[in-house]
């Protein structure tokens, strides 16, 4: 069985790298490739005649500077993965609030992605004010029958559909937990692709958090990597517990270097892929209106990202896209996948800079020649 997997692994990887067209996500890139896109894209973000950095001096200091600026916070901290920057950031705000208890929603990464590491670890413990595919709004907030001491908001919600609440909602929610004396702490994975929706800058949209996580590698397209935003004092505890949380690395060069470059290259182009995955979106609701119960989700995007729903076999729809590839050197989806419902597969489509030169319709031709190959 583990043979079959890897046989699988790997002949989806050479078909994928081997399209001259990929819809969703970038093309796949071998240790060699990424090293020579890394050393190409680096060469304007950062000094690369500087020595490397140990224990994050150089250029991680660099980052955290950069990621500070951007979001119009006091400070930042890098740290290897968004889950221990969750984790520490919930924990110091218990430690500072004098309350153990976090209100989320129950499709937030921390519930769905991290084994309630915030329990296990930290002992806290989460309430939900709303189990809605959407964001907790002020009513909800206002209303909720138990303390709590942080708000976390995942923005965009990723469960959902990459979900964003309008701008006026998002203030209200957050000003009902300031009324309840309660800290917000934005999930901000994929903040950088929100600005578009919201209409506003960063720094404005970050504003209205205590705290800000954000990732390197969801939109950026680097190897891995995170920051958390906020407070001068906040962050300095923040990098205590990352130490004693074994994230205090001696080297972490190549993922700065990487984020670095990718907020250089992605973060002007961002509209362009909102606005484009708009374009995508209303083209595979068109072509997918033949497969009865297949859903895009939004409709009409927030970001540049959105799922689709299909009532087939994850399998086969493996299958038939990797077929697709192979056949006709285009991509569509990287892969599918049974989120819980019975018969329902699901995939993600993020339209970033390989997609734009699909029209829409490339988009229904291709889903048409797809779903030849589902049968």
């Amino acid at each position: 069985m583990a043979d079959d997997t890897e046989d699988l692994a790997r002949r989806r990887f050479d078909a994928r790298r081997g399209c001259v067209r990929t819809l969703s996500g970038a093309r796949p890139a071998t240790l060699r490739e990424q090293l020579a896109q890394l050393a190409e894209s680096a060469e304007g973000a950062y000094d690369l005649d500087e020595g490397p950095d140990v224990y994050g001096d150089g250029v991680v200091e660099a980052l955290e500077e950069r990621v500070a600026g951007l979001l119009g916070m006091e400070a930042a901290a890098f740290f290897p993965t968004g889950t221990m920057a969750q984790q520490v950031a919930l924990r110091c705000w218990a430690e500072r609030t004098g309350n153990p208890i976090v209100a989320m929603h129950p499709l937030a990464h921390p519930e769905m992605h991290e084994r309630h590491a915030y329990a296990q670890l930290s002992g806290l413990r989460s309430v939900w004010p709303t189990t809605a595919w959407r964001m907790a709004s002020a009513a909800e907030i206002e209303d909720f029958d138990e303390p709590f001491g942080t708000l976390l908001l995942e923005l965009p919600l990723r469960e959902a559909g990459f979900l964003l609440p309008t701008w006026e909602e998002l203030e209200a929610t957050v000003a009902a937990a300031r009324a309840r004396d309660a800290v917000v702490h934005v999930d901000g994975a994929r903040l950088w692709e929100t600005t578009a929706h919201f209409g506003r800058p960063l720094p404005e949209i970050a504003e209205l958090a205590d705290s800000v996580y954000v990732s390197f590698y969801k939109t950026l397209g680097g190897p891995s990597g995170a920051a958390l935003a906020g407070p001068a004092d906040f962050v300095a505890q923040a990098r205590a517990w990352r130490h004693r949380y074994g994230g205090k690395l001696y080297q972490q060069w190549p993922a700065a270097l990487a984020a670095l470059a990718g907020l250089d290259r992605e973060l002007p182009r961002l509209e362009e892929y909102v606005a484009h995955a708009k374009v995508v979106a209303a083209a595979m609701t068109e072509a997918f209106a033949q497969v009865p119960g297949a859903r895009v989700t939004p409709v009409v995007p927030h970001t540049h990202q959105f799922q689709v729903e299909l009532p087939l076999p994850a399998d086969a729809l493996i299958e038939a896209g990797t077929r697709l590839e192979e056949e006709t050197g285009q991509s569509l989806f990287r892969g599918w996948w049974v989120p819980g419902a019975q018969g329902i597969a699901r995939t993600e489509v993020t339209v970033s800079a390989s997609a734009l030169e699909w029209t829409a319709e490339d988009v229904r031709k291709a889903v048409g020649e797809f779903l030849a190959f589902v049968g």
